[in-house]
């Protein structure tokens, strides 16, 4: 059910295209943050009320889940309502002083409306939490502390991301899981680490809050050095540019926003799924019905029209009945939820 029916001015009333006019037509510039916290809500609903009232009152974006267990926010806020945005989060006894992690490359287009979501859980992971304790997390490292671990050649560094995040841009011999998702992650981080408990664990993920339950996860199965990036992916890339420490991030940090990555170093590490050049580019297929997510070049785009198959370039050419009539009755694939692993090499 959407937490918003029948709450008269809590709903996004425009479609896309206006929403864009209207982003395109600012005159001030906006700051893309992210932060979670892990903190018992007693009520999530009546909670996010409140923060949909505060936020849309300051013409914030974004996607916002809460739950129970806590909140998981990524917006975007006008520079210059800045401080009113964290004074109005910091009057919240539960969000007290959350950090925030400030993205380092934005253009002020990350979200286009602001969604505050209630959810079973701010990171669905698919885990029986009855039988341990969530809060026995793992040591947080700053960037110079990481770094240091780095050096470590007994250290076991693990990706805790899915596969076409980690695709794009990952830290130096890390374990990249194959996982298309959080829930199916867990169990194969705990097989790619059987036999190592006694090593140096370091975990990272983009902003923190997936290492927050997968440290928790392996100390309850017996691992004794687990440590996490603090701060994930997005401040790292903050504190070695005003530490001006070594980067050992390679490539891009993917970003669950209309951005869909931003640049930590200028490595390109992947390579376009089509022609096999070097190519970083999320995009979404053309066709709506498939809207597949996957790594196409400028030349590639072009060839296919930002499709993904011949048969999709095909259906893009319908006309536009035709094509609403071959979506009729399937579900709407959103921008993340349609990023399986196909072979798209070959299908000319």
């Amino acid at each position: 059910m959407d937490p918003n029916a029948g709450k008269k001015g809590m709903i996004n009333k425009y479609g896309r295209e206006q929403l864009i006019k209207k982003l395109e037509a600012e005159t001030f510039k906006r700051k893309t943050v992210s932060f979670y916290k892990y903190v018992i809500l007693e009520n999530p609903q009546d909670m996010r009320d409140t923060l949909y009232r505060e936020w849309q009152e300051l013409d914030c974006n974004g996607r916002i889940y809460v739950a129970r267990e806590g909140i998981n926010a990524q917006m975007n806020v006008p520079e210059h309502k800045w401080d009113a945005f964290v004074e109005k989060v910091y009057s919240h006894p539960e969000f007290k002083d959350v950090p925030f992690k400030i993205a380092v490359e934005d253009d002020g287009k990350s979200f286009l409306k602001l969604t505050v979501k209630v959810r079973e859980k701010i990171v669905a992971d698919g885990l029986d939490e009855n039988d341990w304790d969530v809060t026995n997390v793992g040591r947080h490292l700053n960037a110079e502390e990481w770094n240091e671990a780095l050096d470590n050649e007994e250290t076991v560094v693990v990706d805790i991301r899915n596969h076409y995040e980690s695709e794009i841009g990952h830290f130096e011999n890390a374990l990249l899981p194959e996982a298309e998702t959080f829930r199916d992650e867990l169990p194969e981080v705990l097989n790619l680490l059987k036999g190592k408990e006694d090593k140096k664990v370091l975990l990272y993920c983009t902003g923190g809050i997936r290492c927050e339950k997968t440290s928790a996860y392996l100390k309850h199965h017996g691992f004794q050095d687990v440590n996490q990036l603090h701060g994930g992916i997005i401040d790292y890339a903050r504190q070695i540019k005003t530490k001006e420490l070594p980067n050992r991030f390679r490539g891009k940090n993917f970003v669950f926003d209309d951005r869909l990555g931003e640049g930590i170093s200028e490595e390109v590490v992947s390579h376009c799924h089509q022609c096999g050049a070097p190519c970083d580019k999320h995009v979404n297929c053309a066709n709506k019905e498939c809207n597949l997510l996957f790594i196409q070049c400028d030349e590639c785009a072009e060839k296919h029209e930002g499709t993904c198959t011949p048969k999709c370039q095909e259906i893009i050419h319908l006309p536009e009945e035709e094509q609403k009539k071959l979506r009729q009755g399937k579900k709407q694939k959103k921008i993340f939820h349609s990023h399986k692993k196909v072979n798209l090499k070959g299908e000319e």
